[in-house]
């Protein structure tokens, strides 16, 4: 055995910080925050312990606290007030989401990332217009090019109350490109969009759902998000955003898809985000309460991991409580 060669010399103390390949900071993380405009008071959600829905008046002050664990960027999701077929209460003046961010960017220096999507905040729960009996025949629902005009108006609403970066989540076909043609109309060329470029059909997002309110009433969104079994198509998918002018490109789910994270790093010189799921926040604390793992130390592990595989943004529901630690 040749013991020339000893790794382990660099695993002491003092040296393995020095050589540690991989660092997370604060500043690599953005934190979710749920805005209701129904609630008067917080509430907590059950299946995302240590989170709430946060009324319009308190948006602010719960962004303050963010802000007081070094995390610099939050993504700001609505429950609105009221739901119909088209989801009007989207790019209302008087919206959730945007009054929520006037007061966000007017009393804190947080920088803002808005959601923009349709789920929330029609009464179907689908990411955009549907197609006429869309219940008897989903391979058909969404009517794309006509739900485009509505994010459009959504995105625009949105950097009109003070959004920093706009992130449409929807997989809507040139989503991107309708987006930044809208906001360069408008006057607001200087805002990015973080496209949600790919964007799978998951089994993680249940939480999340619960908590936005924001499941679909009947089928699933297959035929609009990515298979799970499809890898080179992500890299499609990205390529499309970028040439519509994606600024930064994200994939979501992260820890089931590090191998699409990966990709997209190789293949493109932009910011490549990653979205650590609700689902993925909530299986780690329910193990932590059964007593089988260490939360703090696996939801550290987790993040590493996505940020190893070639992230440079993490939008995570652990931000607060790892930016602490570090």
């Amino acid at each position: 055995m040749d013991l020339t060669d000893r790794p382990r010399r660099l695993r002491t103390d003092g040296v393995r910080p020095l050589v540690s390949e991989t660092r997370l900071d604060a500043a690599d993380l953005i934190a979710p925050v749920f805005i209701d405009a129904t609630a008067d008071e917080r509430i907590p959600i059950d299946s995302m312990p240590g989170h709430e829905r946060v009324p319009v008046a308190e948006a602010a002050e719960r962004v303050r606290e963010i802000r007081e664990t070094g995390v610099a960027a939050v993504m700001v999701f609505g429950i609105p007030d009221g739901k119909d077929a088209e989801g009007t209460r989207a790019w209302a003046d008087d919206g959730v989401v945007q009054r929520a961010v006037r007061r966000i960017v007017d009393r804190t220096d947080a920088y803002v990332i808005t959601d923009v999507c349709l789920c929330e905040y029609t009464d179907h729960g689908h990411c955009g217009l549907l197609e006429e009996h869309a219940e008897e025949s989903p391979e058909l629902m969404i009517r794309n090019d006509a739900t485009l005009e509505l994010l459009e108006r959504t995105a625009v609403s949105h950097a009109e109350a003070g959004a920093d970066m706009v992130a449409p989540s929807g997989m809507i076909d040139g989503m991107v490109g309708a987006l930044r043609g809208a906001l360069d109309e408008a006057g607001y060329s200087r805002v990015p969009i973080m496209s949600y470029a790919a964007k799978y059909q998951s089994s993680f997002y249940g939480p999340f759902r619960d908590a936005a309110d924001g499941a679909p009433a009947f089928g699933d969104r297959r035929h609009y998000q990515m298979d799970p079994s499809n890898r080179r198509e992500a890299l499609r998918e990205a390529r499309l955003d970028a040439e519509e002018g994606a600024d930064v490109l994200m994939v979501k789910p992260a820890l089931p898809y590090l191998d699409v994270v990966a990709d997209l790093r190789r293949e493109f010189d932009y910011p490549i985000a990653a979205y650590n799921v609700s689902g993925e926040y909530a299986m780690l604390h329910a193990a932590a309460e059964k007593g089988w793992l260490a939360l703090e130390e696996v939801a550290y592990e987790s993040l590493v991991s996505i940020k190893r595989a070639g992230a440079d943004l993490i939008l995570t529901y652990f931000a607060e409580d790892i930016a602490d630690q570090l």
